[in-house]
């Protein structure tokens, strides 16, 4: 996970986010793509996003788990990720959030790597059962939330708020709530998660078609360099099934994944290779950084 933003149970005001929560945040920014911090309290900060004080304290929770907004060296201003400047611009790659790899990068942040996202982490990688209820993930939640944070106090209710969020997010309530709750989460469109009886949950395991491969790559890529970064060749079971990986995060079957897996030496101009040679399953890697082929890849999602 994540380690600078681990356990991160609150923030988003138990609203999951919504498609045009990002580019209203954008749309707050000045000159050099910052955004003054002033916008999400300012008394015009309600009128300027057209929500109430709470959901303006979630949007802004949701623009810095999904790296639209990074803290910044001057402490009245957030700024705006270079990712997000490509992407949500006027005349950008999706200025609407129109576009799946929208929401898939935003999964991959929350989920792959947990940044200020705990549960929506741990949901993907550590919960195993066929079929769940929330009430089910609750003790669960809590014995994980307590290992690896023993000196913080959390609430029974503050997880199990973050909890029904984190699920809302991905497989809207059947019925009844609030007006809010019928308006479709920006997660929601990617199949993931559906509830399959009220109140009971199942992951959607399988090929995802609106996965870009290319978007499928920059995961691969930037869980490389959190996890095996000094290693030039990754197992096919560690992009399949370990903690934070691709295969996991994004509910892939192994055939789904071998068949991007053999596309990414023509999509990286050979910067990653498939190789299965003598049942030894690989992804090789060249030397150099990342972060380039990164942006490349982001950018080509979007074609």
């Amino acid at each position: 996970m994540n380690t600078a933003n681990a356990h991160h149970f609150s923030g988003h005001e138990t609203f999951p986010l919504r498609q045009m929560w990002l580019k209203k945040v954008f749309d707050q920014s000045v000159a050099g793509y910052r955004v003054p911090k002033a916008a999400f309290s300012d008394e015009s900060a309600i009128a300027a996003f057209g929500v109430g004080k709470n959901m303006v304290s979630s949007i802004r929770h949701w623009a810095l788990a999904c790296d639209v907004l990074r803290d910044s060296s001057d402490s009245r201003f957030f700024e705006l990720s270079p990712v997000a400047i490509e992407v949500l611009c006027d005349g950008g790659l999706d200025p609407y959030a129109e576009n799946p790899t929208t929401a898939w990068h935003a999964h991959w942040w929350l989920a792959g790597k947990g940044n200020r996202a705990t549960t929506w982490h741990w949901l993907f990688n550590h919960v195993t059962s066929p079929t769940f209820t929330r009430q089910e993930l609750e003790s669960p939640l809590e014995n994980f939330a307590r290992k690896h944070d023993p000196k913080r106090r959390l609430s029974a209710s503050t997880l199990s708020r973050d909890l029904d969020t984190c699920l809302r997010s991905y497989a809207p309530r059947f019925a009844g709530g609030s007006p809010e709750d019928f308006a479709e989460p920006l997660l929601g469109e990617l199949g993931l998660l559906q509830e399959i009886h009220k109140g009971q949950y199942a992951f959607r395991r399988g090929p995802k078609g609106t996965l870009h491969n290319a978007l499928f790559a920059y995961a691969l890529l930037d869980y490389w360099e959190r996890s095996e970064v000094s290693m030039s060749s990754m197992a096919f079971e560690t992009i399949a099934y370990g903690e934070g990986s691709p295969g996991r995060v994004f509910k892939l079957d192994e055939n789904s994944i071998a068949e991007r897996l053999m596309g990414l030496n023509d999509l990286t101009s050979g910067f990653l290779a498939w190789t299965d040679t003598a049942g030894l399953r690989q992804v090789h890697k060249q030397a150099g950084d990342s972060n380039e082929m990164c942006l490349n890849m982001i950018r080509r999602a979007y074609d």
